[in-house]
């Protein structure tokens, strides 16, 4: 789960959220992860990820969350 900051609801409009949801996806296929399921709720999103032993929860999440920042 990511959260905005302050809980603020900034995935209002369909546009915002495909736009996301794009972002998360190219993210995800150059870290070679596979995302199993993603919601993009008004102020957080929901993901369900799986990857390769080799890397890094940590690193993972971090490359994710910096490439949507």
């Amino acid at each position: 789960v990511f959260v905005t900051k302050y809980r603020r609801k900034i995935f209002d409009t369909q546009e915002k959220v495909n736009t996301m949801k794009a972002i998360l996806q190219r993210q995800a296929t150059i870290s070679e992860v596979t995302i199993s399921q993603l919601e993009v709720m008004p102020d957080h999103v929901h993901m369900l990820i799986s990857f390769k032993p080799k890397y890094a929860p940590s690193n993972i999440v971090k490359n994710l969350k910096g490439a949507s920042a």
